[in-house]
């Protein structure tokens, strides 16, 4: 077990299979703000290291956690730890891009869900966004979370008409999965711009993270046209 320096975020690996974990903590090491403090074979010895860590004061930002494990599984983990430790981030990465599983991973506190032939940098990206709250999602993970959710009957929420062109437009980015580095860069606009926008347009809808407005912006596309 490594020791975290204060500027780097600590993560735990979770994942039944060895060489896995083993490759992902010698890919990760390789980014000088990323810190390995453990790993574990399954869910319940990852909430065993994590008492031992809490112990210590050195529990993880983040967890990357497997979704289907002996013992304990990776929803059964993330639930627990979502419960029992609010302040650690649970970004999924696993080899199954299953409906229902993503559907039961964010539905129990996940945070991100890639899959394990994400490039390692944008892996290491991936880490960073969730270990400061942002929601983070593969391609084609959100569209799988979307499906079903859109109904000819929405009902426009309280706020949205209050929200300015700007922030409609910045909905409807976060939509289509885009980070606030990506939606800067297509509304010509700098990330703190934003960072500003998406907590305007949170507080106004009462929305808790990315995550419920992304769904909202898929059900309300036909509202959301960029602005000219």
């Amino acid at each position: 077990m490594s020791q975290a320096s204060q500027s780097s975020i600590a993560v735990m690996l979770v994942d039944d299979q060895q060489i896995i974990r083993q490759g992902l903590k010698t890919l990760l090491d390789l980014e000088e703000d990323i810190t390995i403090v453990g790993d574990a074979d399954n869910g319940e010895t990852a909430l065993a290291l994590l008492e031992q860590l809490d112990l210590v004061k050195q529990l993880p930002a983040v967890v990357l956690m497997d979704m289907r494990m002996p013992v304990m599984d990776g929803v059964a983990a993330t639930g627990a730890i979502a419960t029992r430790y609010p302040s650690i981030q649970v970004l999924v990465l696993t080899t199954f891009d299953d409906d229902d599983l993503i559907a039961q991973a964010t539905a129990v506190g996940a945070k991100g869900y890639l899959l394990k032939d994400t490039p390692s940098e944008e892996l290491a990206q991936a880490i960073r966004s969730v270990a400061k709250g942002y929601s983070q999602f593969g391609p084609g993970i959100l569209e799988k979370m979307l499906t079903g959710q859109q109904s000819p009957d929405v009902e426009v929420p309280e706020g949205f008409d209050e929200l300015t062109p700007r922030e409609k437009d910045v909905l409807r980015l976060i939509g289509t999965g885009a980070n606030n580095r990506e939606i800067a860069e297509a509304l010509f606009l700098s990330e703190g711009t934003v960072k500003n926008h998406v907590t305007r347009l949170l507080g106004r809808l009462r929305l808790r993270d990315r995550t419920q407005a992304a769904l909202l912006a898929a059900q309300l596309s036909s509202k959301l046209t960029m602005d000219e």
